[in-house]
């Protein structure tokens, strides 16, 4: 994670703030920096630093603490996101590609959603109500008609399917996908979705 409004560094950075290659960073100075400032994505392949630590370090200085608690704009990687819509993390990215979630951020190589849009991903899915959907102990509403009742994506497919009357679906899914991302295979399930719901006049499927 890596906590809202402090800019992060890589060793590349570090080592030009250091003034040496990136090679000679890595080989004597790499190990004793990593002792005492903690990456801030330990899950990631990517090793990156708060700047303030890095600089506190290079100066000889004591190293500041990151903030403490949670903010609406820290940074999750997929693992943080995984833990808090318990799903894992081949799901988080699924859900990217698909729209559930947006693309996220990259900050040097590394892909991170803002804790904010997480949290209402989680409170405000698709097909829940305003509250986020039954708490514990409420009775359980009416089972959903398909798996993508209240997915705004329906919408969208329904239109299409409206516009280009008589178009292979196929072709329909994958020029969806080109414009609103996620994968064709995933709007021709959607296509066909909606189609049960529009007249096959209006479709031509």
């Amino acid at each position: 994670m890596i906590p809202q409004g402090r800019p992060a560094v890589s060793e590349s950075d570090i080592a030009q703030l250091a003034g040496v290659s990136l090679t000679t960073w890595r080989r004597q100075h790499a190990p004793g920096f990593r002792e005492r400032v903690p990456n801030l994505l330990p899950d990631s392949r990517n090793r990156l630093y708060d700047l303030a630590q890095a600089e506190a370090y290079l100066a000889g200085a004591p190293i500041p603490a990151l903030p403490a608690g949670e903010h609406p704009d820290d940074l999750l990687t997929a693992r943080d996101v995984a833990a808090l819509l318990g799903i894992n993390t081949g799901t988080v990215r699924a859900y990217a590609t698909d729209g559930y979630l947006s693309p996220g951020i990259t900050v040097h190589g590394s892909r991170l959603w803002p804790r904010r849009e997480v949290l209402d991903r989680r409170d405000n899915a698709p097909g829940r109500g305003k509250g986020g959907g039954r708490r514990a102990g409420e009775a359980q509403g009416p089972r959903k008609q398909h798996a993508y009742e209240g997915d705004p994506r329906l919408e969208t497919a329904r239109q299409a399917l409206t516009a280009a009357a008589g178009a292979p679906k196929s072709r329909i899914a994958a020029e969806l996908a080109e414009q609103h991302g996620g994968t064709p295979r995933t709007w021709e399930r959607l296509l066909t979705t909606a189609a049960s719901a529009v007249p096959e006049a209006d479709t031509g499927l």
